[in-house]
């Protein structure tokens, strides 16, 4: 992560920290109010921070004797004045709390991000998994990188 620029950085770092403490207020902190975000799960998008919040609630609420650990491969990033884009493949784990593994997935992640008081926020975000095919599922683990 170290050609990636620190305000970019430091989004990433956040978003890691905030799920491993289940700290909504970190989370949401993390977003724009004007975010619209296109998740893998549930709706087909949610057009304002209160229904994200809604969502992420019940993320954070489910496994509650678990540990979610977040982790972020292969990220390409750029940056242009106030604005700057991720995109990133990253896998969300849960595990126990003495660190077994429970179930994990792997999501393709698009984020686009806006620089307001010196402060990046994302204001835009896109996870999505392939389709199979011949099943029409959804693909959660990746059996190579490309």
């Amino acid at each position: 992560m170290s050609q990636i620029e620190t305000p970019v950085a430091r989004v990433i770092e956040g978003y890691k920290a905030s799920v491993a403490a289940r700290n909504l207020t970190a989370f949401m902190r993390l977003y724009d109010p004007s975010a619209r975000v296109f998740d893998a799960w549930g709706l087909w998008s949610y057009e304002s921070l209160p229904a994200w919040q809604v969502a992420v609630e019940g993320w954070f609420a489910s496994h509650p004797n678990d540990r979610f650990l977040v982790t972020f491969d292969e990220i390409h990033a750029w940056t242009n004045g106030g604005f700057a884009s991720l995109s990133a493949i990253v896998t969300y784990a849960v595990v126990t709390a003495q660190g077994e593994p429970v179930n994990s997935m792997q999501n393709r992640l698009t984020w686009v991000l806006k620089t307001s008081s010196h402060v990046p926020r994302i204001i835009h975000e896109h996870t999505s998994a392939p389709i199979g095919f011949e099943d029409h599922k959804a693909i959660l683990q990746r059996t190579s990188p490309r």
